[in-house]
């Protein structure tokens, strides 16, 4: 730790200089973005930006996904000092232009309005030459985060790391619900289910709709390393979007989430996946479900903030310059 600069740093949500390089202020004071980013609407020359999405208002059990964003960003002050453990020294806060996007503005009470919304929010995103990695906020988001996304891209290979598939059958295109989301996706040609692949399922949806699934059971039997090596297979060279349910992990892991189902992955699996899977196209991603009210010790906000610098670390590692 760069004893000098911990002396002298503090809000470096506001004050920070360059987009790029570790953070020495204390991790518990100051203010809070992701992780230690300026905030910022400005794009230009911006590799990726961080957005908060705090929308729970299509949840089926337990509420509380809305104060995600503010949990995340506030666990995140702990990775700021050195670069991600187990990339080879590779540190995307020094080697990106980072910005903490903030929130999405939205009106709370007007749920019809929230879907466009958010796509026209990521839209700009994109057209400003950035990517995405967004926060949220509870499951449903993904699905008008993928429309703004398939506009630029073309149908996009999902990778997806959740306990529930977010299949089930739902043909009205305006409802919102975190269950269905992907069912749409794959109707409205947003993901490519040959290219797709849902990591950690253990609910039953008999109809995959084409998409490959690992289990939750396969990966424990088959492990981590030979997990990632399956994903990468069938996602190819493909354009990939990725979602982390945080309710992947097992409850023991992550308590603080809607829908806790037991037999999940572990955090160290998680972990393992994420950094082999190296070398995939990502183009952008979300993590959600982060309910902090039920975890008093923090640890499924910390989990998530975890998940969301390895997207970075994933979607800057193709974009290395030699």
């Amino acid at each position: 730790m760069a004893l000098e600069d911990a002396k002298t740093q503090v809000d470096q949500a506001f004050t920070r200089q360059s987009l790029r390089g570790l953070s020495f202020e204390n991790t518990f004071g100051g203010a809070t973005s992701f992780a230690r980013r300026r905030y910022s609407k400005e794009l230009n020359g911006v590799d990726v930006a961080i957005t908060g999405v705090p929308f729970d208002q299509g949840v089926t059990n337990r509420p509380g996904t809305r104060l995600g964003p503010r949990a995340i960003r506030e666990a995140s002050a702990l990775q700021v000092f050195d670069p991600p453990y187990g990339w080879g020294g590779y540190d995307p806060l020094s080697a990106l232009n980072i910005v903490d996007y903030g929130d999405l503005a939205f009106d709370y009470a007007n749920v019809p309005a929230f879907p466009g919304a958010l796509t026209n929010h990521i839209r700009g995103i994109l057209d400003g030459g950035a990517a995405s990695i967004s926060i949220g906020g509870d499951h449903y988001i993904s699905f008008p985060i993928l429309k703004a996304y398939a506009e630029k891209f073309g149908p996009l290979a999902l990778v997806q790391f959740d306990a529930h598939s977010d299949t089930w059958v739902d043909d009205d295109m305006d409802r919102v619900d975190h269950g269905t989301m992907f069912y749409k996706a794959v109707k409205l040609g947003l993901i490519d289910p040959a290219r797709s692949v849902q990591v950690g399922i253990r609910t039953e949806n008999p109809d995959t709709l084409g998409i490959t699934t690992i289990d939750a059971r396969a990966v424990h039997s088959d492990g981590p390393e030979e997990t990632a090596r399956k994903i990468k297979e069938v996602v190819g060279d493909a354009n990939v979007y990725m979602t982390f349910d945080i309710d992947c992990l097992d409850p023991a892991f992550a308590p603080g989430t809607g829908t806790p189902v037991w037999g999940g992955l572990s955090t160290a699996q998680a972990a393992i996946i994420l950094r082999d899977l190296a070398g995939i196209t990502l183009v952008g991603g979300d993590l959600v479900e982060v309910s902090p009210a039920y975890d008093t010790t923090g640890a499924t906000a910390i989990a998530g903030a975890h998940v969301a610098m390895e997207m970075l670390c994933l979607w800057g590692w193709t974009r290395r310059k030699e």
